[in-house]
This record gives C-alpha cells, sequence and structure tokens, in this order.
C-alpha cells in the first residue's frame, strides 16, 4: 500500500468537515504553496479519498470524516479511559509489529495502538488488509496472560464474541462470525482479527490482538479488495462516529479478555454459536493442500476447535489449516 505523507493528514483535517476549503485558504493556514496543496489532495485521491474540485470554489470531500481524535475517544471511555493507554498515529506500517513492542513494558494499563493508515496491515494468511483513510477501525491491543500459549487457543473466538456484542449495541442486525477470525453482515466480511502470542508453553504469554472493522467503506476502496465486503454504516443504516465505537469496542474487549483470562472460552461457546453464521449448515472446508472436505457445522470445542460433522463421523479442525466457504452442494443433512 503507498504512503501517505503529514501534509496529506494535515490537508484532509482542514477538509473534514465537508465543506468546501479553497486552496488559498488552506496554503495559508498549513504555510505551504497552492501547488503542494493541489498534489496533497490529488495524493488523497489515490488513498481512495474522494474530493470534489471546483474552480472558483476549491476543494471538498465527497462525504464528511470522522477522523480519530484522542481526547475526544478519551472523553467517551469516561471513567473507563484509565484502563487504557491510548496512542493514536496517522500512518504506521503496521499497529500489531509496534504493539508487540511494547510487550516489555511493564504498566497495568492495556497498550492500544490505531491507525488512520497502516502501510503493511496485515489479515490473516498474510493478506493484505484494505481500508481507506477514515473508514475503518485498524488497532492492535495488547494482553498479558499469566497462562502459557496453548491456554490462547480460542482467544480468537472470545474476540469475536467481543466485537458483535458491541455491533448489537450499535443495532446491527444479521451480523455473525466466521470461523476462525471474522465478522460478516449478509455474506460480506465486517471485521477481522489478527492474533499473535508470544511467551513460554506454560506461561505467561503475552497476546497482541489487531482487529480491523469495516465502518465506511468507499467505492474506492471495495474495487481493492477481491472478496465480498460491508461495512457498519450499511448495516445499521445511518453514519456514525467512530471514536464512540471505538470506545464501545474498547470496553467490550477489555471485558471479554478479563472473562477469558479467567476462565477461557467456556463463558463465550453459548454466545458465539449463537452468533455463528454457519452454524448447522452445509459447509466446504478448503484445506492447505488445496483438499476439500465436506460436512455439516456443529460449532466449536472446548478449545475452539472447529466441528464438522461428515460422513465419517465428526472431526475436528483447528485455526490456520483450512478456509471456511458456504458449500453450495450439501451432502449431509443437518
Amino acid at each position: 500500500m503507498r504512503t501517505v505523507k503529514p501534509l496529506q493528514f494535515k490537508v484532509l483535517r482542514l477538509l473534514a468537515d465537508g465543506e468546501f476549503h479553497s486552496g488559498e485558504t488552506m496554503a495559508n493556514a498549513l504555510g505551504k504553496s497552492r501547488a503542494s496543496i493541489w498534489l496533497a489532495v490529488r495524493e488523497l485521491d489515490g488513498a481512495g479519498i474522494e474530493v470534489y474540485k471546483v474552480r472558483g470554489r476549491g476543494y471538498r470531500l465527497a462525504q464528511s470524516l470522522s477522523l480519530l481524535d484522542q481526547d475526544d475517544i478519551v472523553r467517551q471511555l469516561g471513567a473507563d479511559a484509565g484502563a487504557f493507554m491510548l496512542q493514536i498515529m496517522d500512518s504506521v506500517s503496521s499497529t500489531n509489529t509496534l504493539a508487540m513492542q511494547c510487550a516489555a513494558r511493564g504498566g497495568s494499563a492495556i497498550p492500544v495502538i490505531a491507525a488512520e493508515w497502516q502501510e503493511a496491515g496485515r489479515g490473516r494468511m498474510g493478506r493484505a488488509w484494505h481500508a481507506g483513510i477514515g473508514g475503518a477501525l485498524t488497532f492492535s491491543l495488547l494482553w498479558r496472560f499469566p497462562q502459557g500459549a496453548a491456554f490462547l487457543a480460542g482467544l480468537s473466538l472470545a474476540v469475536g464474541v467481543a466485537l458483535m456484542r458491541a455491533f448489537d449495541a450499535l443495532g446491527i442486525k444479521e451480523a455473525g462470525l466466521k470461523w476462525p477470525n471474522d465478522a460478516v453482515w449478509r455474506g460480506g466480511k465486517l471485521a477481522g482479527i489478527l492474533i499473535e502470542v508470544q511467551g513460554d508453553m506454560l506461561g505467561p504469554s503475552t497476546a497482541v490482538i489487531g482487529i480491523g472493522v469495516n465502518v465506511r467503506l468507499s467505492q474506492a476502496v471495495r474495487d481493492r479488495i477481491d472478496q465480498p465486503v460491508s461495512d457498519l454504516e450499511t448495516a445499521c443504516a445511518r453514519s456514525l462516529d467512530r471514536n464512540r465505537v471505538f470506545a464501545l469496542l474498547l470496553r467490550q474487549l477489555r471485558d471479554a479478555l478479563n472473562t477469558f483470562a479467567r476462565a477461557g472460552l467456556a463463558p463465550f461457546r453459548d454466545d458465539w454459536h449463537r452468533y455463528h453464521a454457519h452454524q448447522d449448515q452445509m459447509v466446504t472446508l478448503i484445506l492447505p493442500d488445496t483438499r476439500l472436505e465436506h460436512g455439516c457445522a456443529r460449532g466449536v470445542a472446548e478449545d475452539g476447535a472447529l466441528l464438522i460433522e461428515t460422513p465419517a463421523g465428526l472431526r475436528r479442525y483447528h485455526s490456520g489449516e483450512i478456509s471456511l466457504r458456504a458449500d453450495p452442494h450439501p451432502r449431509l443433512h443437518a
């Protein structure tokens, strides 16, 4: 993904209100030449931000943007703000990479790093995560566990439940979870989870939980994505304040991770099954060697493994080994 320069972010903040701003006014405000402003606006187009240019009036965004603001997020968190050590950045290579660097630091606050733009944002199996500036929440949270890495096997499922609880609070209907680490709405990807773990098998261990949530997807961003996608604003049919949504997500994640640290996946399994987009449906599993397995999705086991009922019996599949697709050719009755 391309680099977004500091001047582009400064221009974007001036335009975020959705009103017209002349090149001269912005140049004076930022101490730059009008040519520099023109170039920055053109580069914003390349980053998926649609900017209208009208002679005599200046520049205006196609839609106003809700940009991340640390002070506003702290206000939205209220009494819970002290639980988090927030770092809001314009552009980074990867929030997961930066969060992992916090692992050696002490302190009781939960490190959280969010960025408007990730140059090397990653999804599952090393795929690129595409998100336009101001249109997604891309952040990483670090959590320390006294247990070893094996205890964290079902962590992505618990995090998925936390996301769904936040979506419920936003009034989103028909959202669901796709094993092991996606949230979907009407078949389109709504959010993704990427967890990286460090530590000893017997403990302690540290998990960096990377999350990407589509809040508002522009057509330019949709065109870069090679799978069905959706966003929160489409799902709830209204505009959203990303700072409020972010605060809501952080509260739900903190509560879920506290519960997981005490009791593991067990308290989340019933909710996960309730949200499971493919529960008791026929599915096709695509294995790493490209073989296909067919069966009926029966939920998850105590360790987070996916349970598939096949003609040969109930089988277990673990994260990282398969892809999951709805099966258009059912072979087993639910």
